[in-house]
């Protein structure tokens, strides 16, 4: 059986309080996009392993336990009896791009076991084995617009739909560390919602719709910041670093010509919405 782990953008992102916990609360919205991984689990035969891991693609940092996608077998495999399996995973989505690509996997592996070994379980029920993964996770099994509160883990469904869009990712060779770029955030609550904000078009987002984490990343990474400029020069009606990057996004009423051009020696992916 195979799927296929799609990523996430975040539609502004607002670090709200820090929590007792030293956590801190926000609030943003989830948007699923078609760029995906694939995910396919087949049974393992005569071998003393519970599991086997295998990936392709983009490479992988740490070790095979650590992934989300054995994680997410060994949580379901304490409550039923799973067979030992092999796991084949493509990764497209690129790693620590504040896209939710390995929260995806996860979520995709819960919801892939779920299925292919009749465990029964309700959407509800998967919602919180993916939360012991992760606070991204939960998302991705519903897989729908999202917004989120509380650390990211509580959810209210919203309607919105970018349909007609088109939206270009890029991502430069920079790595933002994410509890750096926490560090550099000073939290306060909007004087408006996101979830009021994006019920205005799109066209109306650029000086209202706002990711906390972008001017402390631009300062410490200017390139990331210019890169933000050539989206809108390129024509995005808006433009905005996804989680705490180092990833963008801009949202086009038509295609971006030889992006490739523009954003050299980049990850670039186009699509449409």
């Amino acid at each position: 059986m195979i799927v296929f782990p799609n990523a996430k953008i975040n539609l502004g992102l607002n670090i709200t309080e820090k929590r007792p916990d030293g956590y801190h609360n926000l609030e943003t919205v989830f948007y699923p996009v078609h760029i995906e991984d694939a995910l396919e689990v087949v049974p393992l035969n005569d071998s003393d392993k519970e599991f086997n891991l295998q990936v392709f693609g983009t490479s992988i940092a740490g070790n095979p336990e650590d992934n989300l996608v054995v994680k997410a077998y060994y949580l379901l495999k304490e409550r039923f009896n799973l067979p030992a399996i092999s796991i084949f995973l493509q990764k497209n989505i690129p790693s620590g791009a504040g896209m939710g690509g390995g929260s995806s996997d996860g979520a995709f592996m819960l919801k892939l076991l779920n299925d292919k070994f009749s465990l029964n379980l309700s959407d509800d029920e998967l919602e919180v084995f993916a939360a012991k993964l992760g606070a991204d996770c939960p998302f991705f099994i519903k897989n729908k617009p999202t917004f989120a509160t509380g650390t990211g883990n509580v959810f209210l469904e919203i309607n919105i739909s970018l349909k007609g869009l088109y939206i270009l990712i890029i991502k430069p060779e920079i790595f933002v560390s994410t509890r750096d770029a926490f560090s550099l955030i000073k939290p306060a609550f909007p004087e408006k919602s996101i979830k009021e904000i994006i019920q205005s078009p799109v066209e109306e987002w650029k000086d209202n719709l706002i990711n906390d984490f972008e001017k402390s990343v631009f300062a410490q990474y200017p390139e990331i910041g210019k890169a933000k400029e050539k989206l809108y020069e390129a024509g995005a009606i808006y433009a905005s670093m996804s989680g705490s990057g180092s990833s963008l996004y801009g949202l086009f009423k038509a295609p971006v010509e030889n992006p490739e051009l523009i954003f050299q020696d980049y990850f670039i992916w186009q699509g449409e919405l």
